[in-house]
């Protein structure tokens, strides 16, 4: 026990007295009971002697304050999984060719057609539409969008088997709906005499169905989100994060947390923006992480934790993203998932959809309306199309891989990003949506860049009766 006291006394900067360490040792005192006394004496003392620990255990002092009482955690069993087919790590098969992209953009296609079947009913293929001279409904991807100089909207869409030019009218109700390229919609109308343009009547897009809802169930198990921790970054948070630590450990209201989802930037990496090398304080990415597995062992042992890339991470910059690589992993404990991003996972029964968010630049770049002040709108948005990031070919690269990972098939009960840096949450047609803070401050070149974060804030989720609490670890 000896060397243990010794251990203890050097992380508080205590030089001890052969006496002192004797009492302490040969008393019979458990460590919690040293640990309270060596962190009393911290606060005014650097060399403690035999009767700095006498007048401690005597009650001399007033200033010495019993440690509070530490509850230890209730141990609980978890209940998660990784949903089939929605993790691209190790299924990565894309070389970047052209049969590549047909196939991606094939998938994407069909995945969201057959979510939007239920609410267009029977879709008639474009080349069929341009013939009849009847209502019909069709299903296609928009491969343009533009306004005329006289307020119309025209829509190129197309699908499998050709595309047709699809007139909003300025006057129309329709002409309000905001398009964004590569998203795939149903539009019912009627082609015109010459079947050169089709007159929509109803846009449909997937969309979450208006009637779902979350059903409460009897667990008191929550979920917690730790996202953009930027690692090895200057202005990493560690105060509030160790804070954030003795709450996990020691507040009964963090008891029933049984999950941490981090989703992405969990470092802040090598290279990601220009002069970055002079806001890190590790400048090696292995040792990044070797440091992030540090702070990530200080969560409760119990917590199971599910850990995704984003594009700080040392990955690939193609959505989807696999998982970090074991190079970087191998000092992280078992209780820790790795996944690739995005991912969807099944907790206690929920849905969980986590994303990185790094599309988000490329909804707020196209889309009129969205901005960084208002990270949810913007999930609200790929929630209405189903779908992460249809835009192809702007900031946010993709992957043309077999499938379409970014594709929403499943209505999830909670959905979660981060990049943007904000926090906060609000529930759209029974989903939470959830955009989960940073535990890095403000950069120099987020300044430049007039790039306000909203740092040290843990989104949590009550899995049974969907109660979100926004909790800050800021002073």
């Amino acid at each position: 026990m000896r060397d243990e006291i010794l251990s203890e006394a050097m992380k508080r900067k205590l030089f001890l007295s052969p006496e002192a360490v004797e009492i302490l040792d040969s008393n019979g005192h458990s460590m919690e009971m040293v640990n309270t006394i060596l962190n009393a004496l911290a606060g005014s003392h650097m060399f403690v002697t035999e009767k700095d620990i006498r007048e401690f255990l005597e009650g001399d002092k007033a200033l010495f304050k019993s440690e509070k009482t530490i509850q230890p955690r209730t141990r609980r069993s978890s209940d998660i999984e990784v949903i089939k087919d929605s993790d691209i790590s190790g299924n990565s098969t894309c070389t970047g060719t052209i049969d590549d992209f047909t196939r991606y953009f094939r998938s994407r296609y069909d995945q969201q057609k057959k979510i939007l079947m239920d609410r267009v009913g029977v879709a008639t293929p474009i080349d069929v539409a341009k013939t009849l001279q009847r209502e019909c409904a069709i299903v296609g991807m928009v491969y343009d969008c533009k306004t005329t100089k006289n307020g119309h909207t025209i829509l190129d869409v197309e699908d499998p088997h050709g595309m047709i030019k699809v007139l909003l009218h300025k006057d129309s109700p329709l002409i309000e709906e905001l398009f964004v390229k590569d998203e795939v919609i149903g539009v019912r109308g009627k082609c015109t005499s010459k079947g050169d343009l089709f007159i929509p009547s109803e846009i449909y897009r997937p969309e979450i169905p208006e009637k779902n809802k979350w059903v409460p169930s009897d667990t008191d198990s929550s979920i917690a989100f730790l996202s953009d921790i930027h690692i090895g970054s200057k202005e990493f948070l560690v105060k509030n994060w160790e804070k954030m630590i003795n709450w996990l450990k020691t507040d009964p209201a963090a008891q029933n947390i049984g999950y941490i989802v981090m989703p992405g930037d969990v470092v802040d990496g090598i290279g990601a923006y220009p002069d970055q090398e002079f806001d890190l304080n590790i400048i090696d990415i292995y040792d990044q992480y070797e440091a992030l597995s540090e702070y990530v062992k200080d969560i409760p042992d119990d917590i199971r934790i599910v850990m995704h890339p984003g594009n700080h991470d040392a990955c690939r910059l193609a959505e989807p993203q696999p998982a970090l690589a074991q190079i970087y992993t191998k000092t992280f404990d078992s209780n820790v998932i790795m996944t690739g991003n995005p991912i969807n996972l099944k907790v206690e029964g929920r849905t969980i959809t986590s994303y990185h968010g790094k599309s988000i630049d490329d909804w707020i770049s196209s889309v009129r309306g969205m901005s960084y002040e208002d990270p949810l709108a913007v999930m609200k948005e790929m929630c209405k199309r189903r779908h992460l990031g249809p835009m192809f070919g702007l900031r946010n690269a993709l992957a043309p891989e077999k499938k379409d990972y970014l594709s929403m098939d499943v209505v999830p009960d909670i959905f979660v990003s981060g990049h943007v840096h904000g926090a906060g949450s609000m529930i759209y047609r029974g989903v939470r949506l959830i955009n989960a803070s940073t535990w890095q401050s403000q950069t120099d070149y987020q300044a430049k860049h007039n790039f306000n974060p909203d740092p040290g804030v843990m989104p949590i989720v009550n899995l049974g009766t969907g109660r979100v609490e926004m909790k800050s670890f800021m002073d």
